[in-house]
C-alpha cells in the first residue's frame, strides 16, 4: 500500500524529493510518540499515522547534504488498521488513508505545517 501511495505522488513533487527514505513500522515508538506530543501534531485520543523526521526543504541551507543522514517518512501500520480497518471496504479505506498520510508527510518535507496540510485535505 505504501508503494502505491508513493507512486501516487504527483511527478512535480516526487521529482523534488532528495535524501529521503520511506519506512513502514507496525507501531510508533515511545520516542516518536513523545516527539509528536511535543510538536502538538497528535491530538489527545488520536493515533500517530505517520511521521516525518528530517530537515524540511524550507530550512535547508547551502551546506545541507554534506554528511547528512536521509530524512525519514515513517508510516505506521497498526494505527491505520485500528482507525480504518472496520467495515466491508476496510482495505480500500486503509489504502486511501495511507495515501493521504504519505502525502501529508511529504508536505512536511516541503515545509508545510499541520494546519496548512489539514486545510488542503491532508
Amino acid at each position: 500500500m505504501v508503494e502505491d501511495a508513493i507512486d501516487s505522488i504527483p511527478d512535480r513533487f516526487f521529482d523534488e524529493l532528495e535524501n529521503v527514505v520511506f519506512a513502514v513500522e507496525d507501531e510508533p515508538s515511545e520516542e516518536q510518540l513523545a516527539g509528536a506530543d511535543e510538536d502538538n501534531s497528535v491530538r489527545e485520543g488520536d493515533e500517530l499515522l505517520g511521521l516525518y523526521d528530517g530537515t524540511p526543504m524550507t530550512e535547508r541551507d547551502s551546506y545541507y547534504g554534506t554528511g547528512e543522514l536521509p530524512d525519514v517518512i515513517t508510516i505506521f501500520r497498526g494505527p491505520h488498521e485500528r482507525c480504518f480497518g472496520d467495515g466491508p471496504d476496510a482495505e480500500a479505506a486503509i489504502a486511501e488513508e495511507v495515501r493521504r498520510t504519505v502525502i501529508h508527510e511529504v508536505g512536511h518535507y516541503f515545509g508545510n505545517d499541520d494546519e496548512t496540510l489539514e486545510a488542503m485535505g491532508y
